[in-house]
C-alpha cells in the first residue's frame, strides 16, 4: 500500500485522516497543500478515481471565491486547481490509482 494524502494543516478531516492510518501502522506520505501543489499526473490520476474535477473542489473556500471559480470554464478551473492547492476539498488518499475526497474509513478499510 502507497498511501498519499493530500491536506491542509487547518482541515479537521485531514487530521482525522491522519490520524486514522496511524492508528493502524499504516505509512503515509502527507502533502500540504498549502505548500506544495498537487502534481498534473497527480490530479488526472485523482480526477479519474473519483469521477470529476467537481468533486475535487471545496465551493466551500474563501479561495473559491477569490479566484472567481464559479464564473470561469472548466478548463480554466482546472488551472487554477493546480496553482491553488486551497481550492481542493480535502483530505484526498489517494493509494496507487483509487482515491477518496474526505474522510472516508470505510473505504480505506478495503484497501488493507
Amino acid at each position: 500500500m502507497n498511501i498519499q494524502i493530500f491536506g491542509t494543516s487547518k482541515c479537521f478531516d485531514t487530521k482525522k485522516a491522519q490520524r486514522w492510518f496511524k492508528e493502524r501502522s499504516i505509512k503515509f506520505q502527507y502533502i500540504d497543500l498549502t505548500q506544495k501543489n498537487m502534481s498534473k499526473g497527480e490530479y488526472n490520476s485523482v480526477k479519474a478515481a473519483v469521477g470529476s474535477m467537481e468533486a475535487l473542489v471545496n465551493e466551500k473556500s474563501k479561495a473559491y471565491e477569490k479566484h472567481f471559480m464559479k464564473y470561469i470554464t472548466k478548463e480554466a478551473a482546472e488551472e487554477k486547481l493546480l496553482e491553488y492547492g486551497e481550492l481542493f476539498r480535502t483530505p484526498i488518499v489517494r493509494n496507487g490509482k483509487q482515491a477518496t475526497v474526505g474522510y472516508c474509513p470505510d473505504v480505506w478499510k478495503n484497501w488493507e
